[in-house]
């Protein structure tokens, strides 16, 4: 039997302070979610939070109801005398997540209400959603704080509850406190004292140790597990879809639905739309955790792949990389060099590593793009062919109207000549740029993924800037990046690079 997994980016992970998705947000990242990540389910929404929240779940239900995904759906209700429930059923969802109380603590001091009491109303709501066609699965909220204070009260819910009409019990751990041991120990008895029952564990990562409790769930048996995309949600968020699925696969040897590969695309488009950068060293998904930085291991790798482990890149949509910086050795630079197609002699590679390695104790991040720069400033070649060269340009920026570029590029010594105006001056060069690169050359245009704009720490208005770009063309996605004072030349001097970078390897 495959384990299930339940992503609650949309609503959990959208408890994160200072994430908001808007319905277009929330529809993208639900299909991309079912349709390539191939969750098995999703939690989009908590009803009756707002106006906002139900044109959302109608656009997802609408795309839902017509695509075979209706009952993958799923939507947090509360027992409101069956506000929730009339507000999922006008919705068209037809799948609830009531939110009942998991420990005794919460039903007495929070609701204020006797156990007995508790389990009436619950009861009242799952039939009162039988009548309309809606299916119940049930939250134990603070689950894991009643199994270790309260344990009688979870069983007394749950032994009149696993006779009514509910698919699917969700066991969450809602204060992040449970340990790994724990957490194996409390899903056990839960699973030998209800053997029919279908169970979900939900992980929170207060104490960093939602992975781990995830790991021991599945071996205890769960049934389901619900995740987060870049571990969003409340105080330390989730646990992460990135983090469980190569244990899952590697390590407990289960079989899902998911589909590794798009692991990477679902992570920046919730990147994105959420504006929480993802760290550079986060397993599986950060910037650098394909990159090696060690001279040694870039050796090991060329002698048998001594340094590769099963999380192998391809696997996740990514790209083995050799960094350059002050740790490089040969190793790392020939790997570097091999993509590029160049080859040195061993005094020139002496040179040239002595570069990087200078850049790298000043701190300056080099890429695999920057290297035919370097060749050519350390030994003066003159083979690295640039057949595009910016030759001069007027930006206007004027209070009241929109800004203006005015370029001339040679390519391949003819020039070209071409204004715009744009959003920003940038954006007006760019626009320029593309008159002739796109309709005057009829060549594609590069796609700009992501724009970085950085100065030294504790730097004034006269910093230096850098400017890092990242650009997809031929679905090959790479970096250029280029320091200016000023953050336009910068972002002008790394498309300049990207513009010879294309037209040496495709149209040379």
């Amino acid at each position: 039997m495959k384990l299930e997994i339940m992503d609650t980016t949309l609503r959990d992970g959208e408890q994160t302070s200072g994430v908001s998705f808007n319905a277009p947000e929330k529809l993208n990242i639900a299909k991309i979610l079912l349709e390539e990540v191939k969750v098995d389910r999703i939690e989009v929404a908590s009803a009756r939070v707002s106006e906002g929240e139900y044109e959302a779940v109608e656009k997802i239900i609408g795309w839902a109801g017509k695509n075979g995904y209706l009952d993958q759906i799923e939507i947090l209700g509360f027992i409101d005398k069956n506000e929730s429930l009339d507000w999922i059923y006008k919705s068209g969802a037809r799948v609830v997540n009531l939110l009942a109380k998991g420990s005794k603590k919460h039903a007495e001091v929070q609701l204020r209400k006797s156990p007995q009491e508790h389990l009436n109303d619950l009861i009242d709501a799952i039939e009162y959603a039988s009548s309309k066609d809606i299916v119940s699965n049930i939250y134990l909220e603070d689950w894991s704080n009643g199994m270790r204070n309260s344990p009688d009260y979870v069983f007394f819910l749950m032994d009149t509850l696993k006779d009514h009409n509910i698919r699917r019990l969700m066991l969450p751990d809602t204060l992040g406190i449970l340990n790994y041991e724990e957490t194996y120990e409390f899903c056990s008895k839960m699973l030998d004292r209800y053997p029919d029952q279908h169970m979900d564990f939900h992980a929170h990562n207060d104490y960093d140790l939602a992975t781990a409790n995830v790991y021991s769930a599945v071996k205890a048996g769960v049934h389901g597990i619900h995740t987060t995309v870049n571990g969003l949600g409340e105080r330390a968020g989730n646990v992460p879809l990135s983090s469980v699925v190569g244990i899952l696969k590697d390590h407990i040897h289960v079989e899902t639905n998911l589909d590794e590969s798009k692991l990477t695309k679902i992570s920046r488009i919730v990147e994105s739309f959420s504006g929480i950068r993802v760290p550079e060293n986060k397993p599986l998904i950060g910037e650098n955790v394909y990159t090696q930085t060690c001279g040694v291991h870039a050796d090991g790798d060329s002698k048998d792949n001594l340094y590769f482990n099963d999380l192998m890149p391809e696997r996740f949509g990514r790209q083995r990389k050799y960094a350059l910086g002050k740790t490089s050795g040969k190793a790392n630079i020939k790997k570097n060099l091999e993509e590029l197609g160049l080859d040195l002699d061993i005094e020139s590679m002496k040179k040239v590593t002595e570069k990087i390695i200078e850049l790298g104790d000043k701190k300056e991040n080099v890429t695999t793009e920057d290297l035919p720069y370097i060749i050519s400033d350390v030994l003066e070649l003159q083979d690295v062919h640039q057949p595009i060269k910016i030759k001069s340009y007027a930006l206007t920026l004027s209070n009241g109207l929109r800004p203006m570029a005015n370029i001339i590029v040679e390519i391949n010594g003819k020039l070209f000549q071409e204004n715009s105006i744009g959003d920003g001056l940038y954006d007006a060069f760019m626009k320029a740029m593309w008159k002739i690169y796109t309709k005057q050359l009829n060549r594609d245009r590069p796609i700009l993924r992501d724009y970085i704009v950085t100065i030294p720490p504790g730097g004034k208005t006269d910093a230096l800037v850098e400017a890092v770009i990242t650009w997809v063309y031929c679905d090959k996605e790479f970096k250029t990046k280029a320091v200016d004072s000023d953050q336009t030349e910068a972002a002008i001097k790394a498309t300049e690079k990207m513009l010879n970078i294309i037209e040496r390897n495709h149209f040379s």
